[in-house]
Order: C-alpha cells, then structure tokens, then sequence
C-alpha cells in the first residue's frame, strides 16, 4: 500500500442497477485520513444535435424538454445517457441520439469530457457534436418523457443566459459548440 493519497479500506454500501455507493477510508494529501462517500458510475456521452449547418447563419439546434424527478421539474437538456458495459462512448452517443431524438448523424464529433460532481462521484460525460441528422423514429426508455425542440443556437445561448438552461451537461455543450465549433 502507498503512503500517498488514495483508498485505504471501505466498500460498497449500496447498489442499484448501475450504481455503486462506496464508503471509503482515505488517506488525503496531507497525510490525513477520514472518510469518503463515492458514488461509481459507468460514464455516460452527451450530444450536441445540428439540424441545420453549423457554419450557417444561425444553426438549429435540437433540445430536449425532460421531466426530471431528481429536481422535480422540466428541464432543457441535449440527449444523453449512460454508457453499457464495454460502450465506447462515441457508441454510445449514437445510441443515445437516435433513442431520444430518433436521428442519427453522419458526424459526429468529441468536444470535451467532464466529471460531473467529483466531490462526490466518478461520473465522467463526453460530450459531442453531432450534424448532417437524418430523422427517423425515436425509441425511449419507459423513464423518459421527452419533447424535442428545433432551437436556434443563439436562443439557446438566450436560454442558458436567462437561466432557463440550467442543467450542466448541456450549459458545457452548448457553450463549448458555440464558442469552439459553429
């Protein structure tokens, strides 16, 4: 065993389909030691959906109206979800569009990976771009209550400014295609 920071002992808590909660005995950087929840979890792959060319005046963007019960409300958000085992991620950003929005994409491009919460989870999202869509029929979960909406990027920007926008995931990828891509 190190002496530098990590995982002295601990475990699993709790588990439910894809998650694992961990209480954890930790060696901190200062040689400390205390106690850490983690919550594990697969990754998942978000997308940023172009209707309309990315280069264009003001390219359509697909958003996701979605019931949320962890917040108890409607949110904006970009198709998502998580990885299945052994997924690539950019497997799983095809997947993920075509189940929520019933496109798919001749392109799709990575833009940035993140860790959601790492306080307390190892939740990492890729976030991608997707354009050149052809539409077809969508194949969501029974959990998901979804309206997609055609969206002008800048009244997504609008949005994300307003406050109306404010799940992370798609805040990051929204800005990030904007600023870096469209």
């Amino acid at each position: 065993m190190s002496d530098g920071p990590g995982r002295i002992d601990g475990g699993r808590v709790w588990q439910h389909r894809f998650l694992d909660a961990h209480l954890d005995r930790v060696r901190f950087p200062d040689g400390s030691e205390g106690e850490q929840v983690l919550i594990h979890h697969p990754g998942a792959s978000a997308v940023v959906p172009f209707l309309s060319d990315i280069q264009g005046k003001d390219p359509q963007v697909l958003l996701l109206k979605q019931y949320r019960y962890a917040v108890a409300d409607t949110l904006w958000e970009i198709p998502a979800g998580r990885l299945e085992p052994a997924e690539a991620p950019l497997a799983c950003a095809h997947r993920e569009l075509k189940e929520e929005t019933g496109c798919t994409a001749a392109k799709m491009e990575l833009l940035t990976s993140m860790w959601t919460t790492p306080g307390f989870t190892n939740e990492k999202i890729h976030i991608f771009m997707a354009s050149e869509l052809t539409r077809g029929s969508a194949n969501r979960e029974s959990d998901e209550f979804i309206e997609v909406v055609p969206t002008p990027l800048t009244t997504a920007l609008r949005m994300i400014e307003a406050g109306e926008i404010t799940d992370a995931k798609t805040i990051i990828g929204l800005l990030f295609a904007a600023g870096f891509r469209s």
